[in-house]
């Protein structure tokens, strides 16, 4: 398949990819139904990380340097030791309504972690979902309520205000988040539209301006962001203004990163579509990328 010229593959083959990170120069992501976790090195190298049988997602470290990996299906959080057992962080199942999501976690190393809400590949009827905190002790909190697929987070380089993207409420919210990690009211960060009708997906989704899914933020402030609807990954500034938009072509894009040795590389993760069955049973994920002019800034 041809690519628009400004994007270059890093690695392909894969089946869907969600949540890169740059971390000690590679970027590290989760592949959904391979159960992988990986680490590729900028010139396309691949190290085998983890192996999660409940399907990986958000992906975060402790101060200490130990991996945190969501583990979607099972809602819980697991922890990578330096021998590389995989062992049980936080069981959040008690408290998310469907499969985890994104997660971030900050530099005291506690981890904010979303999830769908409701049964998105069963058909299940759209519902607001509840945003976790997990303390580096494994405790679990109710960290926010009533968010729309809460989605691609990031913490603003102070370490003072959560960034949460809901994909299906037409908008990224922001939280002042307090010394005890506890957050403030929900405000908006960017407003695309109402948020819709959670009668059925097909009429939430048909009510959507924008899809943000995974994101990345840059030392202007601006919010790089994946529109998981349109094919596309946007650029928009605090208040909702578009300053920039790289359409992915036939390919859909769900979540980005910026990193590299100077950060001013966007890695996208772009597959068909999300749709659970077909990326099972096909190898068509990969990650582009392409050269921006701000680079990254705060926690991914």
């Amino acid at each position: 398949m041809s690519i628009d010229p400004r994007f270059s593959v890093l690695v392909d083959g894969y089946t869907y990819f969600e949540c890169p990170r740059w971390h000690e120069d590679r970027l590290w992501l989760s592949d959904f139904y391979t159960g992988q976790v990986i680490r590729v090195a900028l010139d396309g190298q691949v190290e085998r990380m983890a192996d999660v049988p409940q399907q990986p997602s958000g992906l975060g470290w402790l101060p200490d340097g130990r991996l945190l990996i969501v583990s979607m299906r099972d809602r819980k959080l697991l922890r990578r030791e330096p021998n590389g057992q995989l062992v049980v962080h936080a069981d959040l199942s008690g408290m998310a309504a469907g499969h985890l999501n994104d997660m971030v976690v900050d530099a005291q190393g506690r981890a904010y972690v979303g999830n769908f809400g409701f049964d998105l590949m069963g058909g299940g009827t759209p519902a607001t979902a509840v945003l976790a905190r997990v303390d580096p002790d494994g405790s679990v909190h109710r960290a926010a309520d009533g968010l729309y697929f809460p989605n691609g987070s990031m913490i603003t380089p102070d370490g003072r205000t959560l960034i949460v993207c809901e994909t299906i409420g037409n908008r990224i919210s922001a939280f002042d988040i307090a010394a005890d990690g506890s957050l403030g009211p929900r405000r908006d960060w960017a407003c695309f539209g109402d948020p819709p009708p959670l009668t059925d997906v097909a009429s939430a989704m048909g009510a959507l301006k924008a899809l943000p899914d995974g994101a990345t933020m840059d030392a202007e402030g601006a919010v790089w962001f994946s529109d998981s609807g349109r094919n596309c990954v946007v650029r928009v500034a605090p208040g909702g203004e578009v300053l920039d938009t790289l359409s992915t072509g036939s390919m859909g894009t769900f979540a980005c990163a910026l990193g590299g040795p100077d950060g001013h590389t966007l890695f996208i993760c772009v597959a068909p579509d999300f749709h659970e069955e077909a990326r099972k049973a096909a190898r068509e994920a990969a990650v582009w990328t392409t050269r921006v002019q701000v680079p990254h800034a705060g926690r991914p």
